[in-house]
């Protein structure tokens, strides 16, 4: 690899940013495609499917045989609430490759106890939320029911460009929800469409495990899938 390109893709692994290495077979010619340029490159719908999979691989283009090497910053979950669901969401993602934090201000329930192998905050989300730099690999979820604790987590995520949004609640909760983000935090219809609420994926979930591989799968799904809604 060329030192230039290895440079650049050493800049764009420690800012959190997806890259990948093009390597034609024929002529061993390489190129770096930056996440953000690849809706413009020639092999666009190609490296769309490599970025959302995360997985490297060959691929025949109208250029001949060429080799992805892909590289993606660790997924992270971040959760607001340390709640019964958070019990069971934060292995489940665990399982799956996340990076899982949760946080929650109330210290009753933001303890190591209850979250032995968790990163648990025991701040107020806008105190929390922003030195984690929530990206676009990251998802978030609110869980509390506290507008107090949701809404300003809530109103962090929408203003960044994490892949996942979802709130937990009923649609009455989130009918009111929307009123406040709108009246109170300025933000239109169309951004708060962002957030998945009622949260997860409609499988009949009852309890709080149920509950979180409704979450998980619904994660998943925005993850991977192009048209996931």
């Amino acid at each position: 690899m060329k030192i230039e390109i290895l440079k650049t893709l050493n800049e764009e692994r420690a800012a959190r940013r997806a890259a990948i290495v093009v390597t034609h077979q024929d002529s061993g010619e390489q190129r770096l495609v930056k996440a953000e340029d690849a809706a413009r490159d020639p092999l666009k719908d190609i490296l769309d499917k490599h970025f959302r999979s995360g997985k490297s691989g060959m691929e025949e283009t109208p250029q001949g045989k060429v080799f992805l090497t892909v590289h993606v910053p660790p997924t992270r979950l971040v959760i607001t609430g340390a709640v019964h669901i958070s019990q069971a969401l934060a292995p489940i993602a665990g399982l799956l490759g996340y990076d899982v934090t949760i946080v929650d201000p109330r210290t009753a329930f933001a303890s190591i106890e209850r979250f032995p192998d968790v990163k648990v905050i025991a701040e107020w989300p806008d105190v929390a939320l922003p030195p984690l730099g929530i990206d676009r690999y990251t998802a978030f979820v609110a869980l509390t029911h506290d507008p107090k604790i949701d809404d300003p987590g809530l109103t962090i995520a929408l203003k960044s460009h994490c892949f996942y949004i979802g709130a937990l609640g009923s649609r009455k909760t989130h009918a009111r929800r929307v009123t406040r983000l709108k009246e109170e935090r300025g933000f239109t219809d169309n951004e708060i469409g962002r957030i998945h609420s009622p949260i997860g994926l409609d499988i009949g979930a009852v309890s709080p495990a149920e509950i979180a591989v409704a979450i998980m799968g619904e994660i998943t799904a925005r993850l991977r899938q192009a048209d996931a809604a």
